[in-house]
């Protein structure tokens, strides 16, 4: 059934037999999404492996995060970070419990899962409980950032099916994206400039985190079919933190 949202056509499989089509014969045709507004702002211009086209960077992002940073012998070698950020989350229970006070699980499981993947990808806590603890940004901030990652990139922006209404940005979502754009710009940057300072003057520098990985595949291989940059960094990092939050 072909319908049209917009400017734009639409094609909805009616049958299981139809969908297999789309979904499995056809796969590598149906396979990218369509370019919208959170693609090219919050994506990096599509650098994310989610948004980027189906080609030759897309196969090679996914190999990288199938055989580099999400491989078994990979996140077997996290699971001391899994079992400390365990251990703290217990811990801070059992006190709260023992105080008497009421305990939100949500915000003690949002926050074990926000450690756990800020260690593993980036390599430490970039965020603080406390503001005057001097951390980057409060916990609070860095959750409010990655859920308006999360919102921004399911929205219905009328300018993606209608595009000469684009530039008007009825409904606020471009201004919101190009804020938000430069808010994690400014963490990522800051990021890969302390990750980049401790390899300076290593010869023989081990990768601790996802982050080092994918700073050792910019700046040292030549095996890559599709030269990646310091965005292509910025994007993969930005996926596998947001999936490890909603993991």
């Amino acid at each position: 059934m072909q319908l049209r949202f917009g400017s734009r056509p639409v094609v909805v499989a009616t049958s299981p037999e139809m969908a297999k089509q789309f979904l499995k014969t056809h796969d590598h045709v149906f396979s990218s999404r369509p370019q919208t507004a959170a693609g090219k702002y919050l994506t990096y211009d599509y650098q994310n492996v989610t948004w980027s086209p189906y080609g030759p960077y897309w196969r090679q992002g996914r190999k990288i995060f199938l055989y580099e940073l999400f491989s078994s012998k990979r996140l077997e070698s996290f699971e001391y970070i899994r079992a400390d950020e365990i251990r703290a989350f217990t811990s801070r229970l059992c006190a709260i419990a023992k105080s008497g006070n009421p305990i939100v699980l949500k915000e003690h499981l949002s926050r074990l899962n926000l450690s756990i993947m800020s260690r593993t990808v980036l390599g430490k806590d970039y965020f603080s409980v406390a503001e005057y603890e001097g951390s980057i940004m409060s916990l609070k901030e860095f959750q409010d950032m990655i859920d308006e990652l999360f919102v921004l990139s399911g929205v219905f922006n009328i300018g993606d099916w209608i595009p000469w209404l684009n530039f008007l940005d009825l409904q606020g979502y471009i201004k919101r994206m190009k804020a938000i754009k430069k808010k994690v710009d400014r963490f990522y940057d800051f990021v890969l400039n302390e990750h980049k300072a401790q390899k300076e003057g290593v010869e023989e520098f081990v990768p601790k985190d996802m982050v080092d990985l994918l700073l050792q595949l910019v700046d040292g291989s030549n095996d890559l079919e599709v030269k990646l940059n310091y965005d292509s960094i910025k994007a993969f990092t930005q996926w596998s933190s947001r999936s490890g939050y909603r993991a």
